[in-house]
């Protein structure tokens, strides 16, 4: 293929219809909207999604839902009606992707399982996300991100060894759950190109943090040890730990290297403990992880955070900066690479939000606009689709089923 052959985005053609609802399911098709597929986002006449109702707002616009929901047009669409159901079952025959998250006994009940639609569909590619997955005893229950990070034993490990387990401030167990699910999709299109044939894809949003958390299960399946909570340190690694500053900022500090690890004693000004097999031998350092830490901790906490991590770099330190939000977005590295970008949005004028992480050199990513209104597509999608008129669409309103 040629330079000059290849297409704009990487995943032109690509229609997706995203029917599912809060962060897992949704932000799969974000990521892949990002790289060019057509997402059309399905949802509840009125009210949308739940995530329009999560976390903060501006003048009444959820600000998670506008990002989450870039690039997306927006169709409303009853799916507890039967002709609801009955019109999802006909876009999908049009769709190269679904994604849903409805319980399986639901999908059977509303005739939208994957063997119903691939019928009509074969080359379709269908994304199930529920919180446990199929084929166990858990898999009608409802689950959420929370119950992942809990069962997956992420909680288990985070936190102080005398605290409670640690939930994170964020919606973690999600997040990854639509990492791996996007990897899928791409997947499942791919063996598509070669077959002609599509696949169901069972994501759970327990098992993709499990396997994120999998250092503790191999522990314990080879050894009979149950990894515990260890606070900011590690038991594999030492140097590492959270140090406050002199002027009371934090930052963090990582010898995974061994090489690393021993520039510490350079930059804290205790070069001769590099000679010192208590401090240099990387077994007997993690031993020694007390005496390691108070020497780092001492040292910081005598130094303005400047100082502390002009001399970290200085003398090739892995270390960082704590940031909270606002100094995250401030951040002169990030701001040279644009991982923030402002995008004109017709409700809050300019938001500025986070650019697709992958930075590809011939396909990148893009931000076309940001999410919209409920049903704010109605009329482009269903009459491309489905061939619906305004007439037709208008019935459809005042049946409430969009």
């Amino acid at each position: 293929m040629t330079e000059t052959s290849y297409p704009p985005h990487a995943l032109d053609g690509i229609t997706v219809l995203d029917a599912a609802t809060l962060v897992a399911g949704p932000l799969i098709a974000t990521y892949l909207g990002e790289y060019g597929a057509e997402i059309i986002k399905i949802e509840q006449p009125g009210s949308g999604d739940p995530i329009r109702q999560w976390g903060s707002s501006k003048d009444g616009v959820n600000l998670m839902w506008k990002s989450l929901s870039r690039n997306k047009k927006s169709v409303s669409l009853n799916l507890r009606a039967q002709r609801g159901q009955e019109m999802l079952r006909q876009l999908a025959a049009t769709a190269d992707v679904l994604i849903v998250n409805t319980r399986p006994t639901t999908l059977r009940t509303w005739s939208l399982t994957y063997e119903r639609l691939s019928a009509a569909n074969p080359g379709l590619v269908m994304v199930h996300v529920t919180g446990y997955g199929a084929g166990g005893p858990y898999s009608d229950r409802p689950g959420f991100g929370t119950i992942g990070e809990a069962m997956s034993g992420f909680a288990h490990l985070t936190g102080e060894p005398d605290g409670p387990p640690t939930l994170p401030g964020l919606m973690l167990a999600d997040c990854i759950a639509g990492v791996h699910g996007a990897f899928a999709v791409a997947t499942a299109l791919r063996y598509r190109e070669r077959t002609g044939n599509g696949q169901l894809i069972d994501l759970s949003l327990l098992e993709p943090i499990a396997r994120f958390a999998e250092q503790a299960t191999l522990t314990y399946d080879q050894l009979g040890v149950v990894p515990g909570r260890e606070g900011n340190r590690w038991s594999i690694s030492v140097p590492r730990n959270t140090y406050q500053t002199g002027d009371r900022q934090w930052i963090a500090l990582s010898g995974s290297s061994p090489t690393i690890a021993l520039r510490v004693y350079d930059a804290i000004g205790r070069p001769e403990l590099k000679e010192d097999p208590e401090y240099a031998d990387p077994s007997r350092r993690i031993q020694n992880r007390d005496a390691v830490d108070d020497l780092i901790a001492r040292w910081v906490r005598a130094r303005p955070l400047t100082e502390v991590l002009a001399r970290f770099a200085a003398t090739g330190v892995a270390a960082g900066p704590v940031y909270d939000a606002a100094q995250l977005m401030a951040d002169p590295h990030l701001a040279a690479r644009g991982t923030f970008v402002t995008v004109p949005d017709e409700d809050l004028d300019r938001v500025r939000v986070q650019a697709p992480v992958a930075r590809m050199s011939r396909t990148p990513g893009q931000i076309r606009h940001l999410g919209r209104t409920v049903g704010a597509d109605n009329t482009t999608v269903y009459g491309r689709l489905l061939g619906l008129t305004s007439q037709d669409l208008q019935q459809l309103r005042s049946q409430g089923l969009i």
